[in-house]
């Protein structure tokens, strides 16, 4: 048998617990609450491993809610931040969706947020589905999220005004702006529709 001989609060939600065998051990309220810890309680083996891996999860659960505290971020984000900081997979995945539970972590509202901020920011349907790619954000729920993107004429009339210094530019002007809108993320038929505009504008003037 091996014995909690302290048990010492570190933090509003945190514990180091000591035993006999000389083990030191970071755990957490809920586990405490849980598992009714105390000083001077005896453990069996198994208990004691029981107690370990509560605890491995139970500060990969406080440590992920720290992490979404600071930004926002898809469910594979979270997985993935919390493996590289050392957090094992299944309790990644287990912090993940203890989130999801409660309603903290939320996919299709995320994709739905980066498709705002990415059309506030000026760009296009192709790179916004890069991001929610890049963010691990499952694909059935792109459609829904970019029903956020707002009409996108005037947003690449702006940058093609802004691109093109001259009301007569010439083809390899035309090339670049082109080239330009394109990269941000604007299909081609958008483009030529947006060119043909400023075409038409410089014709007027």
């Amino acid at each position: 048998m091996i014995t909690l001989t302290d048990l010492k609060q570190t933090g509003p939600e945190r514990f180091l617990a000591r035993f006999d065998n000389g083990e030191e051990l970071r755990t957490t309220l809920a586990v405490v609450t849980e598992l009714s810890l105390y000083s001077g309680r005896t453990l069996t083996e198994d208990e004691l491993s029981a107690v370990r891996d509560a605890s491995a999860r139970s500060r990969c659960r406080q440590r992920a809610l720290r992490i979404i505290g600071a930004r926002a971020m898809s469910v594979k984000e979270l997985t993935d931040r919390l493996k590289e900081k050392g957090e094992s997979p299944e309790n990644a995945e287990d912090a993940a969706q203890w989130l999801l539970d409660m309603r903290l972590l939320d996919d299709a509202q995320y994709a739905a947020m980066c498709v705002r901020h990415y059309a506030a920011k000026g760009y296009g349907p192709g790179k916004i589905r890069n991001e929610l790619y890049r963010r691990g954000i499952a694909r059935e729920l792109w459609d829904e999220a970019l029903e956020e993107l707002p009409e996108q004429g005037d947003r690449i009339d702006a940058l093609l005004r802004r691109k093109l210094k001259s009301d007569t530019p010439d083809r390899a002007e035309l090339r670049k702006a082109a080239d330009y809108l394109y990269r941000r993320g604007f299909g081609r038929d958008e483009i030529h529709a947006a060119l043909a505009r400023y075409s038409e504008l410089s014709e007027e003037d």
